[in-house]
């Protein structure tokens, strides 16, 4: 199958299509650059560089390439940023990804798979965190999603489209190879923040909280490594052939994993101390988030190859240790 994937030169969309490639398939990538890397990408998959809600950059690439399917990476993801800027989040991860949306149907591309958040469940009024659970977003970020999942109901009732929306979790971890991985600007996840700071390269680290209700006081976490995303992700192209499907799986091991428990993790793999602080809370931290991943397993026969926390971190550090800044390296 040829598959368009826009954000392909991010973090989790370079993983995709390294997956993609061992699945059999023909990615082509599509990244504006302004957060991917184009070393995370291999010179031999075709690769464009532009807008997502650029019709006149899209369509051609859907023509030419004969996409059969697109695979949309390209939202911005930093929650802070979209509560004291919401206009960049809705102009990029809305407005665009409509335009790229009205581009697939012009062009008769109709299966389309999308990256969510369980960002778009807000507090949870209960865990672990099922599909059905209600969803209410409490920052623009975690709106703009559940804008475009309930766009795409819409679109597959009136047009046919077939779409997947995944809602992940804790995205962690770097290729087995340690050739790609995490490098973000600004960097905002926990452990690649641990991981400088054991290194040296940050100061020492902010746990926000202590006092929570959870075994050690830190917030729980659901942390799922990269490679088990972009699997289940590619396990749906199956499910997508009959016009008008609209599926929706939540992606996490299930383990809700401490703040603490990943600075232990990360100090065993590293053999190094971390050094850490507590600060006041965040505001909007819940304190525990973790997935009830059953449906994705039952009907996608997904497995997590990396169930628990120190093998993922493992792969982090193995990344780390021969990109300390990244694909500058």
């Amino acid at each position: 199958m040829n598959v368009l994937v826009v954000g392909g030169a991010g973090y989790i969309g370079s993983h995709c299509v390294r997956q993609l490639v061992e699945a059999g398939h023909r990615p082509v990538v599509l990244d504006s650059l302004v957060f991917g890397h184009r070393g995370a990408v291999s010179p031999e998959i075709p690769f464009y560089e532009g807008d997502l809600g650029d019709p006149a950059v899209v369509g051609p690439i859907l023509e030419d390439e004969k996409i059969d399917l697109v695979m949309h990476f390209a939202a911005f993801a930093y929650v802070g940023e979209s509560v004291t800027d919401p206009l960049k989040y809705y102009f990029n991860n809305v407005v665009a990804t409509l335009r790229l949306l009205e581009t697939m149907l012009e062009k008769k591309v109709m299966r389309f798979v999308f990256s969510s958040t369980c960002a778009t469940f807000g507090i949870p009024e209960r865990m672990p965190i099922t599909e059905d659970v209600s969803q209410l977003p409490i920052n623009p970020y975690g709106q703009t999603k559940l804008d475009i999942e309930n766009a795409l109901k819409a679109i597959a009732h009136a047009h046919g489209m077939s779409f997947a929306a995944f809602r992940y979790f804790n995205a962690a971890g770097a290729a087995e190879d340690a050739n790609i991985g995490e490098a973000h600007d600004p960097e905002t996840h926990l452990i690649p923040l641990a991981i400088d700071a054991a290194t040296g390269r940050r100061p020492a680290l902010k746990v926000f909280g202590n006092d929570y209700p959870t075994p050690d006081g830190t917030c729980l976490r659901d942390y799922v490594h990269v490679d088990d995303l972009s699997r289940a992700h590619i396990a749906v192209f199956d499910k997508l052939a009959e016009p008008g499907t609209g599926l929706f799986y939540n992606l996490g091991t299930g383990t809700p994993t401490s703040v603490l428990e990943v600075i232990q993790a990360v100090e065993k793999v590293s053999g190094m101390k971390v050094p850490h602080e507590y600060a006041p809370r965040r505001a909007g931290d819940p304190p525990a988030l973790y997935a009830d991943s059953t449906k994705a397993k039952t009907e996608l026969n997904w497995e997590v190859k990396y169930p628990t926390i120190e093998p993922i971190v493992a792969t982090a550090w193995a990344w780390h240790k021969t990109h300390a800044v990244g694909y500058d390296d």
